[in-house]
């Protein structure tokens, strides 16, 4: 999942619902971007930004690395959940003593929930057609 090209650089890959997050992280002074933008600028939600810096805040490290993501595919909240996976894996190959922490806090499980098809003969996945009497 992680890989590092080299000694000072990771990258790793977090997915969530339709989303995929390619992660880099490099040592530096805190900057996140996500497809060339700010963090504020591309995610305007409280709750998706909480949940992208959740990972750095849980282990202390979201002033002493930069972190660049590409992310596609999903909306707004699956992108948020695919962006922190791909941190949470990122910093467990960037220093593998913060495996433990992520682990407990839940960060580095994947949300295998995804939208279940709809099924023929019904309005959606469990919906049925309304009865009429008459």
């Amino acid at each position: 999942m992680a890989a590092a090209t080299n000694t000072s650089e990771v990258i790793a890959t977090g997915r969530r619902k339709t989303a995929v997050a390619r992660v880099r992280l490099r040592p530096g002074t805190g900057t996140i971007t996500v497809n060339g933008r700010e963090l504020e600028a591309y995610f305007p939600a409280i709750k998706d930004r909480m949940l992208v810096a959740g990972a750095l805040e849980q282990v202390g490290k979201q002033s002493d690395v930069n972190v660049s993501i590409t992310v596609d595919g999903g909306g707004p909240t699956g992108q948020a959940g695919a962006c922190r996976l791909g941190i949470a894996r990122a910093l467990k190959a960037f220093d593998a003593e913060l495996a433990e922490p992520l682990r407990h806090n839940g960060l580095l499980t994947r949300d295998g929930r995804m939208k279940e098809r709809k099924k023929y003969g019904l309005r959606g996945a469990r919906r049925g057609t309304q009865f009429s009497k008459r």
